[in-house]
This record gives C-alpha cells, sequence and structure tokens, in this order.
C-alpha cells in the first residue's frame, strides 16, 4: 500500500515522502498513529500544492534577506558609549544595543542574527556580521566613540 508519511518514520522515510508499505502496518500503525495518510490522488495533489507553496516561501525569504544585505552593506552606524582611561568602555557592546542602532539607521534586524566575535570593549571601528538567512550575511560597518 502506498502512504504519504505526514512525520518522520524511523526506518521508512521522512515527512512528506510517498513508500509502500504492507497493507497492516499501513493500517493498524501508520495511519491508525497519524503518521501517514493515503497515497490518493487528492492527497497527492494536497502534497504537491504544499511542496510547491514552500519553495516559495523559502524563495521569497532568501530575496528578503538578499535586498536586507544590501541595505546593511552600505550602512554606517555609530554609537555612543561611555568611557573609562585608555579608551575602554565601561563594559561591553551588547548585540541588543548595535540592533537598536541598526533601528534607529533605518534597518530593523533581531538582535539574534549579530555575530560578534568578541565583545566590544574598545572605541574603534568595527566590522560586524549579521545572518540574515543560513545562505546569506551582511558586514555592517561599526563606528564607537566616546559619549
Amino acid at each position: 500500500m502506498k502512504v504519504i508519511l505526514l512525520k518522520d518514520v524511523k526506518g521508512s522515510g521522512k515527512k512528506g515522502d510517498i513508500v509502500n508499505v504492507s497493507d497492516g502496518y499501513a493500517n493498524n500503525y501508520l495511519i491508525k498513529q497519524g503518521l501517514a495518510q493515503p497515497a490518493t490522488a487528492q492527497n497527492l495533489s494536497l502534497l504537491e500544492a504544499q511542496r510547491s507553496s514552500e519553495q516559495y516561501k523559502k524563495a521569497t525569504a532568501l530575496k528578503e534577506a538578499k535586498e536586507l544585505a544590501e541595505k546593511l552593506n552600505a550602512t554606517k552606524v555609530e554609537l555612543k558609549a561611555r568611557m573609562g582611561a585608555n579608551g575602554k568602555l565601561f563594559g561591553s557592546l551588547s548585540s541588543q544595543a548595535i540592533a537598536d542602532a541598526l533601528a534607529a539607521a533605518g534597518v530593523p534586524v533581531d538582535k539574534k542574527k549579530i555575530v560578534l566575535d568578541s565583545p566590544i570593549k574598545q572605541t574603534g571601528e568595527y566590522k560586524i556580521t549579521v545572518r540574515l538567512h543560513p545562505e546569506v550575511s551582511a558586514k555592517v560597518t561599526l563606528s564607537v566613540v566616546a559619549g
């Protein structure tokens, strides 16, 4: 019996796969547990529609990430921070502070997407990486000045 898997099933396949299993296994376990549905023409067309919808969403997200990356690459942000002796900051700059500065510059970014190699504890100019998508990242120029 051909079934469409609704969830990953160990030993049978992954979600969305069309597999051929014995009738008893399909009826008594997979369908009963909600792990699969029969591979009828209607269910197959629904599966194709879901796959094409997922591909469209992924392509749209990638396109938006690339557009945002272009904006971010051209963005320069200046942060003012309190300083102590020797040009060192009190504490360090967090990704939240950088995200707030980017939002003020007109490019809102989630703080979780900002990648800091090491904490920023001194004044100067830094290149900050922003991971917008698994395939897209951007570099933002950040200037830290005394404030």
